[in-house]
């Protein structure tokens, strides 16, 4: 079934090698492998993402994928020393203070690639492999 299935996130982007970059020098994840449309297939821990181009970019005003890590505040400031520029936000149900929000038990913060795709770094996350 389905459950254990390794989920593979794809991610549309306009210009691949915009999206390379940001993914490989300021996120750190690759090199990606190319595949059949052209795009670049990822491995993270225990999933992948592809960078799938297209004509138009998404309009997506969600997060469209999270990166689970141990130390949330510690990986903002590492992506912010690569360059890497975190949203804020003062919204009734999400408020953030430092880029992060704290949301119980689970820490998250956002920010977007270079094609407006919104991307998260999150802790504890209840969701445990």
């Amino acid at each position: 079934m389905l459950g254990r299935s390794e989920v593979m996130t794809i991610v549309p982007v306009v210009d691949l090698e915009r999206a390379r970059k940001f993914y490989e020098e300021k996120l750190g994840v690759g090199p990606g492998e190319r595949v059949a449309d052209g795009g670049l297939h990822y491995r993270t821990g225990g999933g992948g993402f592809a960078l799938s181009p297209r004509q138009e970019p998404a309009r997506n005003p969600y997060t469209m994928m999270s990166f689970e890590v141990r130390d949330v505040e510690a990986e903002v400031k590492e992506l912010e020393g690569r360059g890497v520029a975190f949203e804020d936000y003062d919204l009734p149900d999400l408020k953030t203070v430092g880029h992060i929000c704290v949301m119980g038990a689970e820490k998250a913060a956002w920010f977007k690639d270079p094609e407006g795709n919104i991307l998260c770094v999150h802790e504890g996350s209840q969701a445990r492999h």
